[in-house]
Protein backbone atom coordinates (compact mmCIF):
# COMPACT_ATOMS: atom_id res chain seq x y z
CA UNK A 1 0.00 0.00 0.00
CA UNK A 2 1.56 3.29 -1.06
CA UNK A 3 1.31 6.68 0.67
CA UNK A 4 -1.54 8.00 -1.45
CA UNK A 5 -3.69 4.91 -0.71
CA UNK A 6 -2.93 5.25 3.01
CA UNK A 7 -3.78 8.95 3.02
CA UNK A 8 -7.06 8.20 1.21
CA UNK A 9 -8.00 5.61 3.82
CA UNK A 10 -7.02 7.96 6.67
CA UNK A 11 -9.11 10.79 5.23
CA UNK A 12 -12.10 8.52 4.67
CA UNK A 13 -12.03 7.21 8.24
CA UNK A 14 -11.31 10.68 9.68
CA UNK A 15 -14.29 12.22 7.90
CA UNK A 16 -16.63 9.39 8.94
CA UNK A 17 -15.31 9.38 12.54
CA UNK A 18 -15.83 13.15 12.78
CA UNK A 19 -19.52 12.60 12.00
CA UNK A 20 -19.86 9.60 14.34
CA UNK A 21 -21.16 9.94 17.86
CA UNK A 22 -19.96 6.49 18.93
CA UNK A 23 -16.89 4.42 18.06
CA UNK A 24 -16.60 0.81 19.23
CA UNK A 25 -13.24 -0.93 18.87
CA UNK A 26 -13.49 -4.70 18.48
CA UNK A 27 -11.16 -7.67 18.21
CA UNK A 28 -12.19 -9.88 15.30
CA UNK A 29 -9.39 -12.48 15.41
CA UNK A 30 -10.52 -15.84 14.04
CA UNK A 31 -13.74 -14.66 12.43
CA UNK A 32 -14.59 -15.82 8.95
CA UNK A 33 -15.42 -13.51 6.06
CA UNK A 34 -19.07 -14.59 6.23
CA UNK A 35 -19.28 -13.63 9.91
CA UNK A 36 -17.65 -10.26 9.25
CA UNK A 37 -20.09 -9.65 6.41
CA UNK A 38 -23.05 -10.48 8.69
CA UNK A 39 -21.62 -8.12 11.31
CA UNK A 40 -21.26 -5.33 8.74
CA UNK A 41 -24.85 -5.83 7.62
CA UNK A 42 -26.09 -5.80 11.23
CA UNK A 43 -24.21 -2.60 12.01
CA UNK A 44 -25.35 -0.97 8.75
CA UNK A 45 -28.97 -1.78 9.64
CA UNK A 46 -28.40 -0.10 13.03
CA UNK A 47 -27.18 3.06 11.28
CA UNK A 48 -23.43 2.59 11.35
CA UNK A 49 -20.38 1.33 9.52
CA UNK A 50 -17.71 -1.26 10.32
CA UNK A 51 -14.10 -0.90 9.19
CA UNK A 52 -11.19 -3.30 9.42
CA UNK A 53 -8.15 -1.07 9.24
CA UNK A 54 -4.50 -1.10 10.23
CA UNK A 55 -3.90 0.16 13.76
CA UNK A 56 -1.50 2.90 12.68
CA UNK A 57 -3.97 4.25 10.14
CA UNK A 58 -6.81 4.15 12.68
CA UNK A 59 -4.62 5.94 15.23
CA UNK A 60 -3.80 8.72 12.78
CA UNK A 61 -7.40 8.99 11.53
CA UNK A 62 -8.94 9.27 15.01
CA UNK A 63 -6.27 11.60 16.40
CA UNK A 64 -7.91 14.80 15.12
CA UNK A 65 -11.52 13.88 15.95
CA UNK A 66 -13.64 13.95 19.08
CA UNK A 67 -12.70 10.30 19.60
CA UNK A 68 -8.98 11.01 20.01
CA UNK A 69 -9.12 9.65 23.59
CA UNK A 70 -9.02 6.09 22.23
CA UNK A 71 -6.54 6.63 19.41
CA UNK A 72 -3.61 5.32 21.49
CA UNK A 73 -5.32 2.06 22.47
CA UNK A 74 -5.09 0.21 19.16
CA UNK A 75 -3.17 -3.07 19.49
CA UNK A 76 -3.20 -6.36 17.56
CA UNK A 77 -6.17 -7.04 15.23
CA UNK A 78 -8.69 -4.24 15.57
CA UNK A 79 -11.75 -3.07 13.73
CA UNK A 80 -13.93 -0.07 14.43
CA UNK A 81 -17.70 0.31 14.36
CA UNK A 82 -18.89 3.88 13.81
CA UNK A 83 -22.40 4.98 14.75
CA UNK A 84 -24.03 8.12 13.42
CA UNK A 85 -27.56 8.42 14.78
CA UNK A 86 -28.39 6.19 17.75
CA UNK A 87 -25.38 5.09 19.82
CA UNK A 88 -27.49 2.55 21.73
CA UNK A 89 -28.42 0.79 18.47
CA UNK A 90 -24.75 0.36 17.51
CA UNK A 91 -23.82 -0.85 20.99
CA UNK A 92 -26.73 -3.33 20.88
CA UNK A 93 -25.79 -4.57 17.42
CA UNK A 94 -22.18 -5.20 18.45
CA UNK A 95 -23.09 -6.71 21.85
CA UNK A 96 -25.68 -9.03 20.32
CA UNK A 97 -23.17 -10.17 17.72
CA UNK A 98 -20.58 -10.77 20.46
CA UNK A 99 -23.04 -13.14 22.17
CA UNK A 100 -23.77 -14.88 18.87
CA UNK A 101 -20.21 -15.14 17.52
CA UNK A 102 -18.02 -15.86 20.58
CA UNK A 103 -14.96 -14.81 18.49
CA UNK A 104 -15.77 -11.11 18.35
CA UNK A 105 -14.76 -9.17 21.45
CA UNK A 106 -15.41 -5.57 22.38
CA UNK A 107 -12.25 -3.85 23.57
CA UNK A 108 -13.26 -0.27 24.25
CA UNK A 109 -14.96 2.67 22.64
CA UNK A 110 -15.79 6.34 22.68
CA UNK A 111 -19.15 8.08 23.07
CA UNK A 112 -19.05 11.74 22.04
CA UNK A 113 -15.36 11.89 22.95
CA UNK A 114 -15.60 10.12 26.33
CA UNK A 115 -13.72 6.85 26.54
CA UNK A 116 -15.75 3.73 27.33
CA UNK A 117 -14.66 0.33 28.57
CA UNK A 118 -16.11 -2.91 27.24
CA UNK A 119 -18.37 -3.16 30.32
CA UNK A 120 -19.69 0.37 29.75
CA UNK A 121 -20.48 -0.44 26.11
CA UNK A 122 -22.36 -3.54 27.27
CA UNK A 123 -24.29 -1.42 29.78
CA UNK A 124 -25.08 1.07 27.01
CA UNK A 125 -26.42 -1.81 24.90
CA UNK A 126 -28.86 -2.72 27.67
CA UNK A 127 -30.48 0.72 27.61
CA UNK A 128 -33.75 1.16 25.74
CA UNK A 129 -33.43 2.56 22.23
CA UNK A 130 -34.06 6.21 21.41
CA UNK A 131 -37.50 5.41 20.00
CA UNK A 132 -38.46 3.51 23.14
CA UNK A 133 -37.31 6.39 25.35
CA UNK A 134 -39.28 8.90 23.26
CA UNK A 135 -42.39 6.71 23.45
CA UNK A 136 -41.99 6.42 27.22
CA UNK A 137 -41.61 10.21 27.59
CA UNK A 138 -44.65 10.80 25.38
CA UNK A 139 -46.79 8.37 27.36
CA UNK A 140 -45.68 10.05 30.61
CA UNK A 141 -46.58 13.49 29.23
CA UNK A 142 -49.91 12.14 27.95
CA UNK A 143 -50.75 10.65 31.36
CA UNK A 144 -51.09 14.07 33.03
CA UNK A 145 -54.02 15.40 30.96
CA UNK A 146 -55.63 11.96 30.85
CA UNK A 147 -55.54 11.67 34.63
CA UNK A 148 -56.83 15.25 34.99
CA UNK A 149 -59.85 14.52 32.78
CA UNK A 150 -60.48 11.31 34.70
CA UNK A 151 -60.32 13.17 38.02
CA UNK A 152 -62.78 15.83 36.83
CA UNK A 153 -65.17 13.16 35.57
CA UNK A 154 -65.00 11.39 38.93
CA UNK A 155 -65.86 14.65 40.73
CA UNK A 156 -68.95 15.34 38.59
CA UNK A 157 -70.22 11.75 38.41
CA UNK A 158 -71.64 11.58 42.01
CA UNK A 159 -73.56 14.83 41.38
CA UNK A 160 -75.05 13.37 38.20
CA UNK A 161 -76.05 10.19 40.04
CA UNK A 162 -77.71 12.25 42.77
CA UNK A 163 -79.63 14.33 40.21
CA UNK A 164 -80.69 11.19 38.32
CA UNK A 165 -81.85 9.60 41.59
CA UNK A 166 -83.80 12.76 42.48
CA UNK A 167 -85.41 12.78 39.00
CA UNK A 168 -86.52 9.15 39.34
CA UNK A 169 -88.04 9.85 42.81
CA UNK A 170 -90.01 12.84 41.51
CA UNK A 171 -91.26 10.86 38.51
CA UNK A 172 -92.56 8.11 40.81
Amino acid sequence: MNKSEKSTIIEQIRSRAAEANIVVVTDFKGMSVEELTRLRVTIREAGGEYYVVKNTLARIALADTAHSSISDDFKENCAIALGFSDPVAIAKAVSDFVKESKLLKVRHGSLDGKGLSAAEIDALAKLPSRDQLLAHALSTMNAVPTNFVSLMANMVRPLLYALKDLESKKAA
